[in-house]
């Protein structure tokens, strides 16, 4: 089997397949969770939200929160969650929604703007309903490495960084696929039996080299971080989907969004200085304090919109349906290939399961699914991604408490050394970017300007880098990290911009790039 694409659900497909004793490989063309899954807020959904406008996704929402709490909770944090109504907004829409909660089995519990406000101080002053549900917070980064370690533990092969460039193809079977090492250039093929197209918003482009079609939308959404977290429950805005509806608490910050624009170009996403305006903007009208906030980073991902599923009448992002696709590719006469896209985090095991289950039959394997009863076990692969966990770590660990790379996130030497050790466990060379995905280093308020020249040095010190590579990744860290925080900028921000210039590129004659 080869399943290409090491998001959620791509390493959800992995550690389903390993599970059944099904010899797999996955592949990246950059890292786990490059893709949506790691630009996302995290939302572990109750299956409220979508009550008016799919009440089988809603079902499906409840059922694999509830499963995941009880089967990954070292992932999430179960901060249940509110939703809000203010003065502004529409009062049927508003008394429809604890009705449709309980049509659909969701559970839902009325609350007095007063009881809401002493859970959630931060909540507008003319707050006009609320009600609680059972959203949680999850780890994407945590998630996605856990399921990707624990294939591997049974079995399964994990390659990053390596591009698919196309298939080798007879009679409507895929023999092999062709891909790429993206740091070497090296060519090879992969052979298999089967082939899980995992790939997200890259979905048809990868069906495209197999000679198939899948009629995609994409829809762009960003989200700002505040520095200090705001809420402790997952707030929800009960309006019709719209911007800046969601504030989602995550370790020591807040996550604020989204947007949705449709877009065609998956090359480049950003966020961009109208996108931010309108997530203050509209947001502090549920938490007032949003307005006044001072914010870190903004980012954004992509949502894989199938136009061919029901619910996809009318223009614009937010009308298409957000529940998973899965095409076996029968009406394309290619036999070996099965398509998972869409869908939502809360949904990725559910997605991975149905794809597994048709690779599986296909290939005789009549083994069960056993990502629905077995615990994800963690993993020292995803140990470090958990917000607060590095202070604590270091500051209640004598032994542990050694030189701090990043202050801001207070990840240490230490904590470096078992990310790298994991890395190399993979046979992969460590890079500043992958440490960074694995670990809290460059997220914090500096956002990488020191702590990157840091991890660099450390890194030469212990013979992981050479000649003129830390540098290079310093350079390709940092401006990652700016692109982030560019649409940010203003006010009292441009002082922290004119420091980040003056070490980057006074000192280290950054600015040529």
């Amino acid at each position: 089997m080869l399943v290409i694409g090491g998001g959620a659900t791509g390493t959800g497909v992995a550690r389903d397949l390993a599970l059944r004793g099904i010899d797999c490989i996955l592949i990246d063309q950059k890292d786990i969770n490059s893709g949506a899954s790691g630009a996302n807020h995290g939302l572990l959904h109750s299956g409220a939200r979508y009550v008016f406008k799919d009440g089988e996704a809603a079902a499906e929402c409840h059922r694999e929160n509830q499963l995941l709490k009880r089967l990954a909770p070292h992932c999430i944090e179960d901060t249940g969650g509110l939703f809000v109504a203010v003065e502004k907004d529409d009062d049927d829409y508003v008394a429809r929604f604890p009705e449709l909660c309980r049509k659909f089995g969701i559970p839902v519990a009325d609350l007095t703007p007063e009881a809401a406000r002493q859970i959630e101080p931060c909540l507008a002053k003319d707050l006009k309903a609320a009600f609680a549900v059972q959203d949680a917070v999850i780890d994407p980064f945590m998630l996605s490495l856990d399921n990707a370690a624990d294939a591997m533990a049974n079995g399964a092969t994990v390659l990053r960084n390596v591009r698919l460039t196309g298939f080798d193809t007879d009679n409507g079977k895929i023999l092999a696929a062709r891909v790429e090492h993206r740091r070497t250039g090296k060519p090879f093929t992969i052979s298999a039996g089967q082939f899980v197209n995992a790939t997200g918003a890259w979905a048809n482009s990868v069906a495209t080299m197999a000679g198939a079609n899948i009629s995609m939308s994409y829809s762009k959404g960003s989200l700002l971080i505040t520095q200090t977290r705001i809420n402790e429950r997952v707030i929800n805005r009960l309006r019709p989907a719209s911007d800046a509806d969601i504030l989602v608490p995550g370790g020591t910050v807040s996550i604020i969004g989204t947007t949705s624009l449709e877009i065609d170009n998956l090359d480049d996403i950003r966020p961009t200085t109208a996108e931010v305006d309108a997530i203050i903007r509209e947001g502090a009208d549920m938490v007032p304090e949003l307005a006044r906030a001072r914010y870190i980073r903004a980012y954004a991902g992509v949502r894989p919109l199938v136009r061919d599923l029901a619910g996809t009448s009318g223009s614009g992002g937010r009308s298409i349906s957000r529940n998973y696709t899965l095409k076996t590719h029968s009406e394309d006469n290619i036999e070996n290939l099965v398509t998972i896209t869409g869908g939502k985090l809360t949904t990725f095991r559910l997605m991975a399961q149905k794809a597994a289950d048709i690779v599986a039959k296909r290939m005789g394997n009549t083994k069960p699914c056993l990502t629905d009863k077995e615990h994800l076990p963690a993993s020292a692969k995803g140990e470090w991604t958990e917000p607060g966990k590095s202070p604590r770590v270091w500051m209640s660990n004598p032994e542990r408490r050694d030189t701090l790379i990043c202050e801001c996130e207070m990840v240490s030497e230490y904590m470096v050394d078992e990310i790298v050790r994991s890395l190399k466990d993979e046979g992969a060379q460590p890079t500043l970017e992958e440490i960074g995905r694995r670990s809290r280093i460059g997220k914090g308020p500096c956002q990488g300007t020191f702590c990157s020249f840091r991890l660099a040095a450390y890194l030469y010190r212990k013979g992981e880098l050479i000649d003129d590579q830390g540098m290079d990744q310093v350079r390709d860290f940092v401006n990652g990290r700016w692109k982030g925080f560019r649409p940010l900028v203003r006010d009292r921000e441009l002082m922290r911009v004119e420091l980040q210039e003056s070490f980057l590129c006074a000192l280290f004659g950054m600015e040529e790039d």
